[in-house]
């Protein structure tokens, strides 16, 4: 069973921290890291993997030697893999921002890009900023933006451990500080800034916005979405045309089984530890790509709380 691990690619962003370490356990690198790049296929960064018979090939190189027993009998390796995953230390709150649709998102010179985010950790107080609040309109909008009166327009939602929210492209969102958090996204990096809250970057300088592009692209008929708070056992969290993702939390002894020549599957364990036949374990924060060729069954050595990601 051949149990595919990679190497993260840690990013420095304004508004990143340290939780990485302290919440994770990683050993990662001083200053602002507010980005894991965890499994990744694109030309500016490419996830290189550790383990397994792939060893020391990046996802790229692994995909284009052999992309029929790690995705399925149908596909080639040459598309990019089409799922990036990311660990999110938001310390300090995101830009307000908004991805572009698929159906213009060329025109602009950009990637849709549609994700989800699972709240792992959350300090007291934590927010999640998305869709406008109902009866907002694209004219009072502008104006506000125009006034640098943006925020009493947009959505806000409590957050705590456990919380999931899709992001579907067109969709307005920020992530306030104080969250750490699994996002589960389409293979993109297209991301339009509307709204800085008047900070710097860590240059110094006010970072770029993208007004026009973020007026475009959001979709001003999306008001006030719902948090889901998944349950015990299994949970669907996002059912879409770029992926399925599933929470499964289950308790020490249970078995968690995936079939061979069903398809591959993304496996990311955000508390506890299970362990497969031949002895090997996923831990907490470890986010892994289970191949098509092979069959897998774990024992849940510590209770378990994990995403899975498959249908992409």
């Amino acid at each position: 069973m051949s149990i595919i691990r990679f190497q993260p690619i840690y990013q420095e962003r304004v508004w990143g921290g340290q939780d990485l370490k302290e919440v994770l356990g990683r050993d990662i690198p001083a200053g602002h890291i507010g980005e894991s790049w965890e499994i990744v296929d694109r030309p500016e960064a490419n996830s290189m993997i550790s383990g397994s018979e792939w060893d020391g090939l990046s996802l790229r190189e692994a995909l284009e030697k052999d992309a029929a027993r790690i995705l399925g009998r149908d596909r080639d390796g040459d598309s990019p893999f089409p799922i990036l995953v990311k660990w999110l230390d938001c310390q300090e709150r995101l830009s307000l921002q908004v991805h572009p649709p698929a159906e213009f998102a060329s025109e602009l010179g950009g990637e849709p890009k549609t994700e989800n985010w699972y709240i792992a950790a959350a300090q007291p107080g934590a927010r999640l900023l998305a869709g406008l609040k109902k009866g907002v309109t694209r004219e009072q909008f502008e104006q506000a933006l125009k006034e640098d009166r943006l925020e009493p327009l947009v959505s806000a939602l409590p957050s705590k451990a456990g919380d999931s929210l899709f992001v579907h492209s067109g969709r307005i969102h920020a992530i306030d500080g104080g969250n750490l958090i699994l996002e589960i996204q389409q293979n993109s990096d297209t991301t339009y800034r509307v709204y800085d809250w008047g900070r710097v970057g860590l240059d110094g300088k006010p970072r770029q916005l993208h007004i026009e592009e973020s007026l475009r692209s959001i979709d001003f008929d999306d008001f006030e979405p719902s948090l889901i708070n998944p349950q015990a056992g299994e949970s669907l969290l996002a059912d879409c045309k770029e992926f399925r993702l599933r929470r499964i939390a289950l308790p020490v002894g249970q078995k968690l089984k995936f079939a061979a020549g069903e398809q591959a599957k993304i496996l990311s364990v955000v508390e506890g530890k299970l362990k497969n036949k031949s002895g090997e374990f996923v831990v907490a924060g470890e986010n892994v790509l289970l191949p098509y060729c092979d069959e897998f069954e774990f024992e849940i050595t510590q209770p378990l709380v994990a995403l899975v990601t498959d249908r992409f």
